[in-house]
């Protein structure tokens, strides 16, 4: 009588299978289809990734009319100016809600006033819709502006707008980082004038400036398309 097959005298009985060059094109072949397979699902997921991004960035899309050359991401940094009651303040410390910012100077004779008035109103009006929003205005002239003078103009525009200024070369940063053009004309006389850009800035406490404004936009405008890019942001 025969002994039992054991697993392993099996194993030797068995003729062991010899590859032949049709098996090695095969296995080829499949390491081939496997290596593109892994390829392809990077590519599929790194494609959505990027897809993820840019709808995450694209939030304001429905909102946006300005363009700007660099896109809106080039405005804005960090600075630390002195506020209209003497006191050092950052841009975190400014910036801690929607706000419009604004660059002029107090001596201004008619056209920061009346951009002022504006921006004051759309911040009402947006109020009244529910939307808490804040009016800064930046001196460009920081000669004659200082925290008093500032107070007294700002305080005649809207109660809850924030004059702000500081060193000439502090002014001349910050106004670079929002590349607000402005040259003084001071020839001595005490009502120089001053020439500078006039847009209005929207920024965001965590996004940065998103938008901005031209003069010819009304206050019903600029509260419109404010409170679009408010909404947006609360969806994050």
């Amino acid at each position: 009588m025969g002994a039992l097959d054991t697993p392993a005298a099996i194993s030797d009985q068995c003729p062991r299978h010899q590859p032949d060059q049709k098996d090695a094109v095969v296995t080829k072949s499949r390491r081939i289809i496997i290596a593109a397979t892994i390829a392809a699902l990077a590519l599929l997921g790194i494609g959505a990734w990027a897809l993820g991004q840019r709808a995450g960035g694209d939030r304001f899309a429905g909102c946006t009319q300005g363009a700007a050359g660099g896109g809106m991401e080039s405005f804005g940094g960090p600075f630390t100016l002195t506020d209209e009651n003497g006191k050092r303040v950052t841009d975190r410390e400014v910036f801690t809600k929607p706000t419009l910012l604004y660059f002029g100077y107090t001596f201004c004779p008619d056209v920061c006033p009346m951009d002022g008035a504006r921006n004051a109103q759309a911040v009402d009006l947006l109020k009244e819709a529910g939307h808490d929003v804040g009016t800064v205005f930046v001196t460009v002239d920081p000669k004659r502006d200082t925290p008093e003078a500032l107070r007294d103009f700002t305080d005649a525009l809207h109660p809850n707008m924030l004059g702000l200024t500081g060193s000439p070369e502090e002014i001349a940063a910050v106004n670079k980082q929002w590349r607000n053009y402005f040259k003084a004309h001071d020839d001595g006389d005490p009502y120089y004038l001053v020439d500078h850009m006039t847009n209005t800035f929207l920024v965001l406490p965590d996004a940065g400036t998103v938008e901005f404004f031209t003069r010819e936009v009304t206050p019903e405008d600029m509260a419109s398309r404010v409170a679009c890019f408010v909404k947006a942001d609360r969806k994050i």
